[in-house]
């Protein structure tokens, strides 16, 4: 899966809110990226502007890398070797495994320095097959 990833930098800066369960948080998840029902409340993940609009608080502005290949599920072993490379440079990396593909949220100070990493991995292996 590795050689055959695309990693492709989606246009926009995202953040990651966290909101209570009520209508503000229903109503965040139709414009959401992504979003995940945990105990506490909802987890959305937001263009920035969005969030800015909405005067909801974030930490760190995240650009998206989307992994071009279709990646089961069950697959395993791609979100850890995209992870591993990341860390090894020090770059924290957020995994959003859906359905058609993994995403890979990432500060967007380290985005170019992230894609970068990820393609020579992707050569790496393109490489060794």
């Amino acid at each position: 899966m590795i050689a055959g990833m695309t990693p492709v930098m989606q246009p926009g800066t995202f953040v990651f809110c966290s909101m209570l369960h009520n209508e503000d948080a229903t109503a965040a998840t139709t414009v959401a990226r992504g979003s995940f029902a945990e105990d506490e409340g909802m987890s959305v993940i937001l263009h920035k502007e969005e969030a800015d609009r909405r005067g909801l608080p974030y930490d760190e502005p995240m650009k998206q890398i989307t992994l071009m290949v279709f990646s089961s599920i069950t697959g395993v072993g791609l979100t850890a070797a995209v992870t591993t490379e990341l860390a090894r440079e020090k770059i924290p990396a957020n995994v959003v495994a859906a359905t058609q593909h993994d995403h890979i949220f990432v500060p967007a100070k380290h985005a170019e320095r992230a894609i970068g990493i990820l393609r020579a991995l992707q050569a790496r292996a393109q490489s060794e097959t």
